[in-house]
């Protein structure tokens, strides 16, 4: 299972519930490596979707402590036991962590991966992904040029996490 995320220079990841900036090719490089496959993600980034609807081309899985939670073409699970039973079988190079944080969080320790896109700037966020730089099981193992798209400079950055858990 893989992490995919655009950060900032403090790791920041939104505010208000909202992407810090879009950047197109941030976007169409997330839709390639995601489409056909599974995203696991929480309520909160579900809801900031248009129309509040699941990803299309992609198995979506929310994780969500509320019971209730019923969101017509994606499968809500409650717990890490329930989603590793869901997970069961499925190819884990083809299974994205997409956010938000509190996800990101709970799940971090499972991914063997991270695909990071780092935005050389600093924006308002109130979500914060971990630093992945100051984690001694992570390793960035390949880093792109340097893009710029409107203004933005930003490279795409592949981690692995050297001891990653099971789940």
């Amino acid at each position: 299972m893989k992490m995919i995320a655009a950060v900032d220079r403090n790791w920041g990841i939104g505010y208000k519930g909202e992407l810090l900036t879009r950047i197109s090719s941030d976007l169409k490089n997330f839709k390639t490596l995601t489409i056909g496959g599974t995203v696991i993600l929480g309520r909160k980034t579900i809801e900031g979707f248009p129309g509040a609807r699941p990803l299309p081309g992609r198995k979506n899985i929310v994780l969500s402590r509320n019971k209730e939670l019923d969101i017509e073409g994606a499968m809500v699970v409650h717990s890490i036991e329930e989603l590793k039973e869901v997970l069961a079988g499925q190819e884990s190079d083809k299974v994205f962590v997409i956010g938000g944080a509190s996800v990101y969080e709970q799940l971090l320790q499972y991914c063997d991966g991270a695909v990071i896109t780092k935005i050389d700037e600093e924006f308002i966020a109130d979500a914060y992904l971990p630093v992945l730089d100051d984690m001694d099981r992570w390793k960035m193992v390949d880093e792109s040029e340097e893009y710029e798209e409107k203004g933005h400079r930003f490279k795409f950055c592949t981690y692995v996490n050297n001891n990653p858990e099971n789940l």
